[in-house]
């Protein structure tokens, strides 16, 4: 399958570095891809947009690949859609993955007006219909940010002729909600107007898309409404077990001053919704504080992880363990190293880091490279091809990286991908001196994975989204033929 790449596009590129005042140079570079044990399969270059979240949705005999944008840059800050020939803020792409060979743009939906964090339609997610408690049978929900203002629920039953559902409006900032399919309940990450942080959780439920009904607000005491003093750390984002585990994982704190909340989620649902300090508290189990020089941008769950160096042990032969990834944010090393932990939460109330993972930065120069370098994120399925047995790892500038977990006390690098950059792929700035130095470099932002195996990474710095799949020792420790 990866010999139907065209790499004569794709591999006729540029690396190039830009000094303020002074000429680009260019060095043409005619190599594949750096890899080990993972193969490109097919792309995609999203219309040049900068890519945030990507989600994998089997429907029908169909899979799509619904990926959310950042806003446009200063140089582009609406591209143009060659399907309609008109520039538009960047949104949500939908693309057939069915063939993941063939990858075929079905239909993009403009953004809010806006560059950077402050436009697009960064976060998506997608529940079925038939699975929703009171949702239309025949209807496929997309749940997504609309910039920084709202939240909005579309059927994409028809992925290339989306229509808008309702909206959920007024806010002062959006990011990375979760949406439980079975029940309808959903954790959007808002800004609510009259607390004082930026991003809290915002509980809804959306088990009838049509009518979302809120259920409270919640977040740290302190960020309430009329509190004083000093405002905690803001949320980045949440992931639940829904109500078989009970339990939601908040990451706060994307690259400093971090820390999970593990959260009793029906006291969340059913408890006291007036956001007290003491109402906030309740539903807490507890926090597992970071370093202050690390974030928790997401904390991913693995509840009842079988360890086989412990299955002779009388007690504690499984394991709750949570994965947590920082956030890089700073070009070409411009802060403490972002990565990956492993901690273990068996034992609620005295959680505890158990391992880390980074890339070694000499392994490649990352920090020479350009942009970011460091973790961003992880994949998000629970599907059982990877589940508790390996984990994907954006890593900016050093690609993806495909982790051995099974023994999440040594969690180990069994591969990686870096894509070649194309002609799209948008600059990254440093300042030095008073003049910006600039370099062009991946920036593997984000990861998602199907219940086929295949895997699906997209860049923050527009050069669009790679399908991948394991290859050799890698492909063995996943268990895939």
């Amino acid at each position: 399958m990866g010999g139907r790449v065209n790499w004569a596009v794709f591999l006729s590129i540029s690396v190039f570095v830009f000094a303020s005042g002074a000429h680009a140079q260019s060095q043409v570079i005619g190599a594949p891809p750096e890899a080990s044990n993972m193969k490109l399969v097919g792309t995609n270059d999203l219309q040049a947009r900068s890519a945030y979240q990507p989600t994998i949705h089997h429907q029908g005999d169909r899979w799509i690949a619904y990926i959310g944008h950042h806003g446009g840059s200063d140089d582009n800050p609406d591209p143009v859609n060659p399907q309609t020939g008109k520039a538009e803020p960047n949104g949500t792409s939908i693309v057939d993955v069915t063939d993941p060979a063939q990858p075929k743009y079905l239909r993009h939906i403009p953004g809010q007006e806006g560059k950077y964090e402050s436009g697009g339609a960064q976060m998506v997610r997608i529940c079925d219909g038939k699975d929703l408690p009171k949702g239309d049978p025949n209807a496929v929900y997309l749940l997504r940010t609309f910039g920084s203002e709202a939240h909005e629920i579309w059927n994409v039953a028809d992925p290339a002729n989306p229509v808008l559902i309702t909206r959920i409006a007024g806010l002062k900032d959006t990011h990375k909600n979760w949406w439980e399919c079975s029940t309808g309940i959903a954790f959007l990450v808002s800004g609510a107007p009259d607390w004082r942080t930026r991003r809290m959780t915002q509980v809804y439920d959306l088990s009838d898309p049509a009518h979302p009904t809120k259920i409270r607000d919640f977040g740290l005491p302190g960020q309430e409404p009329g509190s004083t003093g000093a405002v905690p750390t803001e949320l980045h984002g949440p992931i639940s077990t829904g109500p078989a585990g009970n339990r939601v994982y908040f990451g706060y704190g994307t690259n400093k001053g971090g820390f999970v909340q593990i959260v009793d989620r029906d006291k969340l649902i059913n408890g006291p919704k007036e956001p007290t300090p003491d109402n906030l508290r309740y539903p807490e189990i507890s926090r597992l504080a970071m370093s202050a020089l690390n974030g928790a941008h997401t904390t991913f769950p693995m509840q009842g992880m079988p360890i086989a160096e412990f299955a002779r042990d009388k007690d504690g032969k499984t394991r709750d363990i949570v994965m947590i990834v920082d956030e890089a944010i700073l070009n070409e090393c411009g802060e403490p190293r972002q990565m990956v932990w492993f901690a273990d939460v068996t034992v609620e109330n005295r959680p505890m880091m158990i391992s880390s993972y980074t890339v070694p930065e000499a392994s490649g120069n990352f920090c020479e490279r350009g942009g970011r370098f460091g973790s961003h994120s992880s994949n998000e399925s629970m599907a059982p091809v990877f589940y508790k047995k390996m984990a994907f790892i954006a890593f900016f500038n050093a690609g993806i990286r495909a982790l051995d977990i099974r023994d999440p006390y040594h969690p180990k690098e069994v591969g990686y991908f870096i894509p070649s950059i194309t002609a799209a792929t948008d600059k990254r700035c440093v300042t030095i001196d008073g003049k910006d130095r600039c370099k062009v470099a991946i920036q593997t932002n984000n990861v998602e994975t199907d219940a086929r195996g295949y895997i699906y990474i997209v860049d923050r710095a527009n050069t669009g989204m790679h399908i991948l799949e394991l290859t050799g020792t890698a492909r063995a420790a996943a268990g895939l033929p």
